[in-house]
């Protein structure tokens, strides 16, 4: 049932260690439900509304439709997924993965929601959105693991101020969450 990363045997870089546990989003599913919720509230809706005012037909229906499945589209998130030396983002059509043991840069998008851009010395990409690393620990462990390779290797090259500034929020969430289930906040 789990997609299980690939062992990358091309390119310059061989995968040189053993395939090992592959940590995921384990919110993606909750939000995958609230897409569907959201999408199927706001068709229901006008659909009813169409109805009652007695305005519906087949082209407004097919509307409604395509309006509700681009905001399904809009909403759903990527699924990722973090191995020993990957991370994989899975979108609705298309899935980008880079190698997290050889990245060359690690850097903030400018824009409304906030995303990381990790890219590696092949030339792949990956977008994700760092609030995923911030409440899944293991996927940030296995990734600050494999950053602190690509640190060592001398790949990376720009970054490190990036996920400083990823690692100080993580410690501030968890520090939070700490206080918080302990009731001294």
């Amino acid at each position: 049932m789990g997609r299980r990363f690939v062992q990358l045997t091309t390119g310059a870089h061989a995968a040189a260690e053993p395939p090992g546990p592959v940590a995921r989003d384990i919110h993606w599913a909750g939000e995958r439900r609230s897409a569907v919720g959201v999408a199927s509230l706001l068709y229901t809706a006008l659909i009813a509304m169409d109805t009652g005012f007695g305005e519906l037909d087949a082209t407004r229906g097919a509307l409604w439709t395509g309006l509700a499945a681009l905001l399904f589209v809009i909403l759903l998130p990527s699924r990722v997924s973090v191995g020993p030396g990957l991370l994989s983002a899975r979108g609705l059509l298309v899935e980008h993965t880079v190698r997290t043991d050889f990245l060359v840069s690690v850097r903030w998008s400018d824009g409304v929601a906030q995303r990381m851009i990790l890219r590696d010395t092949e030339g792949s990409q990956a977008e994700i959105d760092p609030t995923v690393l911030v409440r899944n620990p293991a996927m940030w462990r296995r990734l600050d693991m494999d950053t602190r390779t690509s640190i060592q290797r001398g790949t990376l090259l720009c970054g490190a101020t990036a996920l400083r500034q990823l690692a100080e929020r993580i410690d501030r969430e968890t520090a939070h969450t700490v206080f918080k289930v302990s009731g001294l906040r």
